[in-house]
């Protein structure tokens, strides 16, 4: 397992390599809302989506099922 993120760690990183959110998301077959909802802490990413953008975005350790 590597090191987890922060919500802040993240940012920074789509910032630092100049990502939009949006297409990040799209481009891993998430929608916009469930990527924001995990990195700005209204959702924990335990179920569906939010798991997958929380595992994929490393803030959470985790398993994706397709």
């Amino acid at each position: 397992m590597s090191q987890l993120k922060t919500p802040e760690e993240v940012r920074a990183d789509f910032e630092r390599r100049g990502v939009n959110v949006s297409k990040w998301a799209r481009d891993h077959g998430l929608t916009r809302q469930a990527v924001f909802d995990v990195i700005n802490g209204k959702t924990k990413g335990k179920r569906g989506n939010a798991h997958k953008a929380a595992v994929l975005l490393g803030i959470k350790d985790g398993v994706i099922e397709e």
